[in-house]
């Protein structure tokens, strides 16, 4: 059984609909494959995402490390270092984000062309 039917894995209250849910978050996945590389101060993380807020990164960070997906580790120096990893379950997502990815360069031109062929058909998210 898929788990996609009625009464599966996706119910409201079920911990693998919340995992979900973490992880389709906008930029949950970017920080993620970010940090798959070793430990990167905030600042670089930045940079090397693009087109991310520094507030809205601390928010997705502080997110993550509440879920024990990425660790945060501020070392005792003059001035203030901070890094971030990720921890051994959020090491686990890699490579399902490696197939997405591969997927979203295979079939990109695919969704927008589909976009352009119906641009009526947008539903708003909500």
């Amino acid at each position: 059984m898929s788990g996609f039917g009625p009464g599966g894995l996706f119910l409201a209250d079920c911990p693998a609909r919340l995992a979900v849910e973490l992880i389709a978050d906008k930029w949950t996945v970017v920080v993620l494959a970010g940090l798959s590389e070793g430990p990167v101060r905030h600042g670089e993380l930045v940079e090397l995402i693009g087109g991310i807020s520094r507030k809205m990164l601390t928010q997705t960070l502080r997110r993550l490390e509440a879920h024990g997906l990425v660790r945060r580790h501020a070392y005792a120096e003059v001035p203030p270092r901070v890094e971030y990893e990720l921890t051994p379950l959020g090491a686990t997502l890699i490579e399902p984000i490696r197939v997405l990815t591969e997927w979203a360069r295979a079939n990109g031109d695919a969704v927008l062309d589909a976009l352009d062929a119906d641009p009526e058909a947008v539903v708003p998210n909500g």
